[in-house]
């Protein structure tokens, strides 16, 4: 303990209406003895105390605050801070402050972190797996080799589609254990937007195709 919380210890083992002096208690637990004074006659709180006040919630409920943004991230769908502080007010049954959230994450750093993110459509997460890249490069190679396909007819084309004055940016919180596993380090979304399209191709001996935009088409046109 503190010597603070020695010398009001040892004043609480005194028989009641014993006399003693704060002074003298404070030289000999090595103390303030104000401090000690107002301390023991309740004016003041010790600074655990004042940040326990502070927390808003106790540890058990941020405990499970900490397990539903777990449950959130397993689901590839991390919060936001806002989130995290309209969650907390509910617990809380008060509003609770950006300043909050910051310590609360503070607090808790060994079980969570706030990284940015783009948002991943959610059939583009469904079929995120290694095992069927896996299958699917094995599959490649053995048909390259069935065939003899040389380098120079092996084209790949990637493409990148983005909403013009849209930012896709935004930091959020992740459980630690997911994003360091790399299970979790993107936030769903429902996909359903209208793009500009960049195709880029390059060929397996190294030269590339002009890049390519693609347009959303008028309805009813081609």
């Amino acid at each position: 303990m503190a010597p603070i919380d020695d010398a009001i210890a040892a004043i609480e083992l005194l028989e009641p209406g014993e006399p003693f002096l704060y002074r003298a208690m404070a030289r000999k637990y090595n103390t303030n003895y104000t401090t000690l004074a107002w301390r023991h006659r309740g004016c003041q709180k010790s600074q655990r105390a004042q940040e326990a006040s502070q927390q808003k919630l106790n540890p058990q409920q941020e405990a499970e605050l900490v397990q539903y943004i777990n449950n959130l991230t397993k689901r590839a769908l991390p919060p936001t801070r806002a989130m995290i502080r309209n969650s907390a007010s509910h617990i809380a049954l008060e509003p609770v402050s950006d300043l909050w959230v910051t310590r609360f994450l503070t607090r808790q750093g060994n079980h969570l972190v706030s990284k940015w993110t783009s948002g991943m459509d959610s059939l583009r997460h469904k079929a995120d797996s290694g095992a069927k890249y896996k299958l699917y490069f094995d599959l490649l190679h053995a048909k390259i080799k069935q065939y003899n396909v040389q380098p120079k007819h092996i084209y790949n084309m990637g493409k990148k589609g983005f909403m013009i004055g849209i930012l896709g940016g935004s930091k959020r919180v992740f459980s630690c254990q997911l994003w360091e596993e790399k299970q979790v380090t993107a936030t769903l979304q429902d996909g359903s937007r209208e793009w500009i399209t960049l195709l880029a191709t390059i060929c397996a001996d190294g030269t590339t195709l002009p890049l390519g935009l693609i347009y959303a088409a008028a309805s009813g046109a081609i």
